[in-house]
């Protein structure tokens, strides 16, 4: 296996994040389910190692959604489902961080989410974990705690688009790279993150054995963009 895959966060070229793909999350969004998978892009530059700080802007109401990452492996453009597990070099636990209040702002201006996704420290990343330690990626529990409290808990079996169709998809728009990185959608229960707040999240298999953890705290960004609406 390359160090361009097993080193994803520094040589991978793009985050591409699956949206609405969990329909509880969906309804609790008021959003419309979608005919076919849809996405948006993060820059690498969002990354954030485990145990490191979320920097939340001066205005900005950050959300966290809890995911399963995947890897890309080996380098393709209009994939078949098919072929799509064997471009798949492994996977990884992540949160995808929305400035929420931004977004709902630019939605109804028909404008483009790359800030609302983008901020620096947004794209809080786990431990790459090879293909070979994961039977059944449709088969996984996601959860997210803040401050030791509960707040996303679910299965990756929800998923509306399973990960061939998300491959499928996507490379019949663009090339995907080795390194890249697809989120593939977040469970029910998304909600805000203030500054101080110590956020746990858990990619587990249904036994309960973990296959990773990821932790950040939540901090208030000094300097930088100020959203005011």
């Amino acid at each position: 296996m390359s160090s361009i895959t097993t080193q994803f966060v520094r040589q991978g070229k793009k985050i591409v994040g699956i949206g609405r793909n969990y329909a509880d999350h969906i309804k609790e969004l008021n959003n419309t389910r979608p005919k076919e998978p849809f996405f948006f892009l993060k820059p690498t530059t969002s990354y954030l190692a485990s145990g490191g700080n979320v920097e939340i802007p001066a205005g900005i109401i950050a959300h966290y959604e809890v995911e399963l990452g995947l890897v890309i492996g080996k380098p393709g453009r209009d994939i078949s489902q098919d072929a799509a597990e064997s471009h798949i070099a492994g996977y990884a636990l992540a949160v995808d961080m929305t400035a929420r209040n931004m977004q709902e702002e630019v939605k109804t201006k028909g404008l483009p989410w790359s800030a609302v996704k983008g901020f620096d420290t947004f794209t809080p990343i786990g431990e790459f974990i090879p293909k070979s330690s994961i039977s059944d990626p449709h088969d996984l529990k996601l959860a997210l705690k803040i401050n030791g409290a509960v707040k996303q808990d679910g299965t990756t079996g929800d998923m509306i688009f399973r990960i061939p169709r998300l491959i499928e998809h996507i490379s019949s728009i663009m090339t995907l790279e080795e390194g890249d990185l697809i989120l593939t959608g977040t469970p029910s229960g998304v909600g805000p993150v203030a500054p101080g707040d110590a956020v746990e999240c858990t990619l587990a298999e249904p036994s309960g054995k973990i296959l990773d953890q990821l932790t950040f705290t939540a901090v208030s960004r000094n300097g930088g963009y100020q959203f005011k609406s």
